[in-house]
């Protein structure tokens, strides 16, 4: 099966394309421009070096959120317009599930951060069996004091990627009791060369929708959101 993945979740934009068991290319940047001036260019160039026949795929996967409300919302747009246009399914993955997937095969617990502000993260917790992913605690949004209470209570060594690790690398070190490792840098940021590879599993598991019935899963409000739900409970 032949699948094109796609990530504008966070700061990163990246494009891939999967082929049975083969990674036939990747794009990835991280730099101070917008998903909306990279991703599109990103995809045309790499369907060209790899001569790429949009027809030709399977599926059509996407960071399904949480991260970035306005990366998000690029990343399905572009994924239901390609959808919409082929007719091909789309596979969303959970972010954080993505990032973890990373590091598959890791013998340690994973735990993706993403800096959601206000000292939260979007974060889970995961093993491998091989590269079978287990789901220890679903993603999810939280302070970051309650994903460290939870690792220490588990008690297992840890390792840490995501953009959240260089803001909470400080409160990590002073509050986490097991041993714990930083990815490296070619894995400690999304890749859609991980959310391909996850997303051929879920679609030979069947969890594919449709373009129409797509949307991100931001899992919680916008702050323009929160701001008018405090202004309207202090005027009441």
């Amino acid at each position: 099966m032949k699948l094109l993945a796609i990530d504008s979740s966070g700061l990163v934009a990246s494009v891939a394309v999967v082929c049975d068991r083969d990674l036939l290319g990747e794009f990835t940047v991280n730099y101070k421009k917008t998903h909306s001036q990279t991703l599109l260019p990103m995809l045309h160039e790499l369907a060209e070096l790899i001569e790429l026949d949009l027809g030709s795929l399977d599926a059509i996967a996407v960071a399904g959120g949480p991260g970035s409300f306005t990366g998000l919302r690029i990343g399905s747009a572009t994924v239901k317009g390609l959808a919409l246009a082929l007719d091909k399914p789309v596979v969303s993955v959970p972010t954080v599930d993505a990032i973890a997937y990373n590091l598959a095969g890791h013998r340690d617990l994973v735990c993706p951060l993403m800096d959601a502000r206000r000292n939260q993260t979007y974060t889970g917790l995961y093993r491998f069996c091989g590269n079978r992913m287990e789901t220890v605690k679903s993603q999810c949004a939280v302070d970051i004091g309650e994903i460290v209470s939870d690792i220490n209570r588990i008690g297992t060594p840890v390792v840490f990627l995501g953009d959240g690790v260089s803001v909470f690398a400080a409160y990590l070190s002073e509050h986490v009791s097991v041993p714990f490792l930083f990815a490296p840098p070619h894995l400690n940021k999304q890749r859609a060369g991980a959310l391909a590879a996850l997303a051929v599993q879920y679609y030979q598991e069947g969890k594919t929708v449709t373009a129409d019935t797509h949307k991100p899963d931001y899992l919680r409000l916008s702050q323009a959101e929160r701001e008018r739900m405090e202004k309207l409970r202090a005027s009441n």
